[in-house]
């Protein structure tokens, strides 16, 4: 008989981990006020881990390997979305410091923006620079090391005998 607990358990972790980070953002953007979604994400969360607990009890009949993979999907997700909660807090810090991007249609981030923290421009969304983004600019880059005639010749005997093994 083939077991999928495993895959069911794999396929929640997956699935929370990508709606904690995509959701997350989107509900941070689009929130007027983040506490709702806080509230209603722990009490999802902690309800969530509750019915884990006693899922037993909530479906006697259930053979124990359904009751298994029922109460690890229903603990992996309540997890999940109690450390969503925490996010949407430490999500709206980021905005604040600039990390992430701002919305300036919602109302929040307006005031952020207003108030000189934050910027609308999305940092990870750039070409590679060769410094780091927080660094000043420098004006003349060091010229990346090149390799001299010798350590060429080198490298391809080294590469040569590696693929002739």
């Amino acid at each position: 008989m083939l077991q999928f607990a495993g895959f069911w358990m794999a396929l929640a972790t997956f699935l929370g981990i990508w709606w904690g980070h995509v959701g997350v953002r989107w509900l941070e953007a689009h929130s007027r006020n983040i506490w709702p979604a806080i509230v209603v994400l722990a009490v999802a969360g902690v309800g969530l881990n509750i019915a884990a607990l006693l899922m037993p009890s909530i479906m006697p009949n259930v053979s124990a390997d359904v009751l298994l993979t029922l109460s690890g999907v229903a603990s992996i997700i309540g997890i999940t979305l109690m450390w969503d909660a925490l996010e949407m807090y430490r999500q709206q810090n980021r905005i604040k410091k600039g990390h992430a991007p701002a919305n300036p249609a919602n109302p929040r981030h307006a005031a952020y923006l207003a108030a000189g923290m934050g910027t609308t421009e999305d940092l990870l969304d750039r070409e590679p620079q060769g410094y780091p983004i927080n660094a000043p600019i420098p004006h003349h880059p060091a010229p990346h090391p090149t390799l001299t005639e010798r350590q060429s010749v080198v490298a391809q005997r080294e590469y040569a005998e590696v693929e002739s093994a």
